[in-house]
């Protein structure tokens, strides 16, 4: 079985499906992009959520916007029992309007855009942060930070109370002027940014959801879920984003293969 970590109040399923993908971000191609926006209709995302909790996986990270707001609202009133950690997103507006989208649409936990930690660490403007951090707590929701560059959990861990972090793999972009993804903008995987998080990690104080574990699908499965099962702390989960048009059974594999690489650590 998957197993299930605590983030905050919930129970959270270890792997945890991610909703790149299913907004248009493939992080490879603008062509992708757009490929993912056609196939990934309300209908066929939901039809992952019935797959994902089919096999055990209760927990979606989506971005807050209104796109994954009525998705989700839809597959709830169908009777679908998924919960959504809602991630912030910097083209709909202030990090607050994505607080308040997550808050409004229904979410169980909230955390500020990877893209939008690092660019305010890159223009010295963290004292921006805990205002956002309280908002969700005073909604009531478990509050996180997610970012690329290991520095921001490093500040984080001196300067500010959440509940959990999401942690990216790889520091594949800069984000120094512009916290939003650009389509088509050049992006690099480095071996080196993976190993940097994962040092990191190992010294977090609070549970961590590690992300991109695959380099939006450059990673072998096998060698990636090895790797991350290495590193994965009792109190951690993993976040990854399928497309099964070509491969209509890519989650039960992943899923499997999750399971196989963390029983041959254990053993």
């Amino acid at each position: 079985m998957l197993g299930t970590v605590k983030i905050g109040n919930l129970t959270v399923s270890r792997f945890i499906l991610g909703g790149n993908p299913f907004s248009g971000f493939s992080h490879q191609r603008p062509e992708i992009d757009l490929e993912l926006k056609h196939y990934y209709t309300a209908e066929r995302i939901m039809e992952i959520f019935r797959q994902s909790e089919a096999l055990g996986i209760n927990t979606h990270i989506g971005r807050a916007d209104h796109h994954v707001m009525r998705v989700l609202l839809e597959y709830w009133d169908a009777g679908g029992a998924v919960q959504w950690i809602a991630q912030t997103c910097p083209e709909i507006g202030s990090t607050e309007r994505g607080v308040q989208n997550a808050i409004s649409g229904g979410a169980k936990a909230c955390f500020i855009h990877g893209g939008v930690m690092d660019f305010l660490l890159a223009q010295k403007r963290l004292n921006e942060v805990p205002p956002a951090i309280t908002k969700i707590r005073e909604a009531g929701m478990p509050a996180g930070i997610a970012g690329h560059n290991p520095k921001v959990f490093e500040w984080a861990e001196e300067h500010l109370d959440v509940d959990f972090y999401l942690c990216s793999y790889y520091n594949s972009a800069h984000r120094d002027k512009q916290a939003e993804h650009v389509s088509g903008r050049s992006e690099w995987f480095h071996a080196a940014d993976r190993d940097a998080m994962v040092k990191v990690i190992k010294e977090l104080s609070r549970p961590v959801i590690h992300y991109k574990v695959l380099a939006a699908g450059r990673n072998d499965p096998e060698e990636a879920f090895t790797f991350a099962a290495k590193h994965l702390r009792s109190q951690d989960g993993v976040c990854v984003g399928i497309y099964t048009k070509d491969h209509p059974t890519m989650l039960e594999e992943d899923v499997a293969l999750l399971e196989a690489c963390l029983r041959r650590v254990v053993c």
